[in-house]
């Protein structure tokens, strides 16, 4: 406004028209003739926003992400119970936005903070395992029972270091292959830290992130996280959606599927290998062996030889000779075929 004044006619009859608008749906019309429509309170969705957490990864990449690491979290359990021979459960917890800060700020200080190159994403990825999974974990490593560790809130050593370094390279492994459809990722551990809030990866307000967790091992639970600039999947964010990557889910195989595979495999090589026979000699026998020496064993000539497929034993066969070379024939099949104790 610059000094206009409306008169009592024009305060009226704006009042009158506001009236009329509100009447007909929530048009109001204005002394210059200028119309807007106001819409019921009902209909209007409010959202709060936290500018000093933007969300700049959509929604559906985020559920790709979510989906991405729930088989990675299936696949790691099943590699980490073979590693330290015991059963692991690992679920994951969350896919969240946050600041770097706040992802540092709620962290155990001391942890087992991994600092990893993952070409060709930019810049540094993070995994971090908590203090209440890192020593459970070293203790299976070195043979320790069921009993919990008492929990140490101090650095890992050089030698826990090492340990822990076989878990980050299994973690590694299982996650280039949950990866496998979106991007090819070669991981490298860059260095390991125990203080996080002494490490910047990214400026302190820049969205990262963090997929976290939760690893147990009997009665004894906690967390690892997964922290992922922005900055890291930006140039990869349209692979990041449903078109491009899809989640197949396990399906009763058909005989048209059966029949595919079977005629992809006819012509897959196999090592067939023969077993004479078996027996024990000392290690001293064994330093003076030279050519020409004989190796006696309890085995008849005339019982039939144990044939492997791969390392499945498979067929009972008679050694013989065919056209001038040596060969088997097939006797029998094996009723229990069980891996060879050698193996």
């Amino acid at each position: 406004m610059t000094g206009e004044v409306l008169s009592q006619a024009e305060l009226e009859k704006l009042l009158a028209s506001s009236r009329e608008g509100a009447q007909r749906g929530g048009e109001i019309i204005g002394s210059h003739g200028i119309s807007s429509r106001a819409l019921p309170r009902s209909s209007v969705k409010i959202l709060p926003y936290d500018f000093k957490r933007p969300e700049r990864v959509g929604k559906e990449q985020m559920r790709v992400l979510q989906t991405l690491h729930e088989g990675f979290a299936r696949n790691f359990a099943a590699a980490l119970s073979g590693l330290i021979r015991s059963i692991v459960e690992v679920k994951l917890t969350g896919v969240d936005q946050l600041t770097y800060s706040e992802f540092i700020f709620a962290l155990d200080n001391p942890t087992c903070f991994n600092l990893l190159k993952a070409k060709p994403l930019e810049g540094t990825v993070i995994v971090e395992f908590s203090p209440l999974v890192v020593f459970p974990l070293i203790d299976r490593l070195l043979g320790g029972g069921r009993e919990a560790p008492v929990v140490a809130r101090r650095p890992l050593t050089e030698i826990e270091q090492l340990l822990m370094r076989r878990i980050t390279n299994l973690f590694m492994a299982e996650l280039k292959k949950a990866w496998a459809d979106v991007v090819s990722l070669e991981l490298e551990i860059d260095r390991v830290e125990s203080n996080p809030q002494l490490v910047q990866v990214v400026p302190p307000n820049e969205v990262v992130v963090v997929i976290s967790f939760e690893l147990a091992i009997g009665d004894t639970r906690g967390m690892f996280n997964l922290c992922i600039p922005y900055n890291a999947l930006e140039r990869i964010s349209n692979r990041l959606t449903p078109n491009s990557w899809v989640a197949y889910s396990k399906r009763e195989p058909t005989s048209e599927t059966l029949a595919q595979i079977g005629r992809n495999i006819r012509g897959a090589v196999v090592h067939l290998r023969a077993e004479l026979a078996t027996t024990r000699i000392t290690t001293a026998e064994l330093i003076g062996l030279r050519v020409g020496d004989i190796i006696t064993t309890a085995k008849d000539v005339r019982e039939p030889i144990l044939v492997f497929l791969e390392q499945t034993p498979k067929f009972w066969a008679k050694p013989g000779i065919f056209k001038g070379h040596k060969a088997i024939r097939i006797e029998e099949l094996v009723k229990d075929p069980t891996p060879s104790p050698s193996q």
